[in-house]
């Protein structure tokens, strides 16, 4: 028995980073300016139904991500434990607020919160070439406006543990 159940937990050891590493996007380092179009076309094809945000990878090269965001609605507000987010308007123009509490707080996963809104917060408005910074911890949530969805690139970038000014 203990010959089995050390059998099982080598395989156990051996195939799960490689189970996780097939779920991880695959390394990339650079994109042309002609993959982003393309990659925006994609998101509008992607999107299923009435969904507010489609997500697509630009880079990945762990623990960073950059990823094109296209936001026709608004989503529920986020609050990631984690890590700082930046977001750079590619397209569009839009209301991000940052600050304030979260409305309704949920977990959604070991690292972020989300909510219906946020009372309180800063308004930011926002169009193509603007960018923010949103510190970990901080209530945010994006608001397209004049008709036609933002398209945004967002860059997570986890915070390590220490003090900070």
């Amino acid at each position: 028995m203990r010959a089995k159940l050390l059998a099982l937990t080598c395989i156990a050891a051996v195939a799960a980073p490689v189970a996780l590493a097939q779920n991880a996007p695959p390394e990339k380092t650079f994109t042309t300016s002609s993959e982003i179009t393309a990659l925006i076309a994609k998101a509008m094809k992607d999107r299923k139904g009435d969904a507010p945000n489609t997500i697509e990878n630009i880079l990945s090269l762990p623990p960073y991500r950059a990823q094109l965001e296209y936001r026709t609605a608004l989503a529920p507000a986020a609050v990631h434990e984690k890590d700082a987010e930046m977001m750079y308007v590619l397209e569009g123009t839009g209301v991000i607020t940052t600050g304030g509490k979260l409305v309704e707080e949920k977990r959604t996963n070991a690292a972020n919160l989300s909510g219906s809104s946020i009372d309180g917060g800063t308004p930011h408005n926002v169009s193509k070439g603007d960018v923010i910074i949103i510190p970990q911890n901080t209530p945010h949530q994006v608001n397209p406006t004049g008709g036609a969805p933002i398209v945004l690139m967002t860059f997570h970038a986890p915070r390590p543990a220490g003090n900070w000014p």
